[in-house]
């Protein structure tokens, strides 16, 4: 099983060969005890739409310790990688501290050895290919089967950490470029003055 050729240092796997993958859940949104300002941190795709980090530590809303218990909601560790499984498929973080997601989530719990910014990187460069293993007619959904089937490259973890960083560096580059070609228009004006 593999997509492309990778060094032979690397290896391919399912998911469900190095994570453990967590649906998530709701509780009823009528009864309002199932919510706490100060509870869990929640999330669901909508908390996502616009996000560009790597790390998230809440969404709008938090469960109570009852909503936890009456869905079926899993406080995730920090560390794992809660990736939207629907509506839509893709967005990717990483949990900067213990978080529950809703059911719109596949989220993985990874172990020592990965690095979950890496595997973030790579489930965000592979959205198409996650489509690809979605189903549904009214909207296309990964289910967690399918998730646990999905193949990753994984390179040694030194290798890992490296590929993060050199992403990150390159990415850094790229939106202080972007924000210079912004000022462009700006400054071209100033100069017509």
């Amino acid at each position: 099983m593999s997509r492309w050729p990778i060094p032979d240092s690397w290896a391919w796997a399912q998911v469900q060969d190095f994570a453990e993958v967590v649906g998530g859940g709701t509780p009823t949104a009528s009864d309002a005890s199932n919510f706490a300002d100060d509870g869990t941190p929640w999330l669901t795709p909508a908390d996502l739409s616009g996000f560009e980090g790597t790390y998230i530590s809440r969404g709008a809303r938090s469960l109570s310790a009852r909503g936890v218990a009456m869905s079926n909601a899993r406080v995730l560790p920090a560390g794992s990688v809660l990736f939207s499984s629907r509506a839509p498929i893709g967005y990717t973080v990483v949990a900067a501290n213990p978080i529950a997601t809703n059911q719109g989530f596949k989220s993985l719990i990874l172990p020592d050895g990965v690095v979950p910014e890496y595997v973030r990187y790579y489930l965000l460069a592979s959205r198409e290919y996650a489509e690809s293993l979605a189903s549904g007619s009214t909207f296309k959904e990964l289910s967690g089967a399918r998730m646990k089937e999905l193949l990753v490259p994984l390179p040694p973890t030194a290798e890992q950490r490296r590929i993060v960083a050199k992403l990150d560096a390159l990415l850094a580059s790229s939106r202080n470029t972007r924000a210079s070609l912004d000022a462009v228009p700006t400054l071209v004006e100033q100069y017509r003055q």
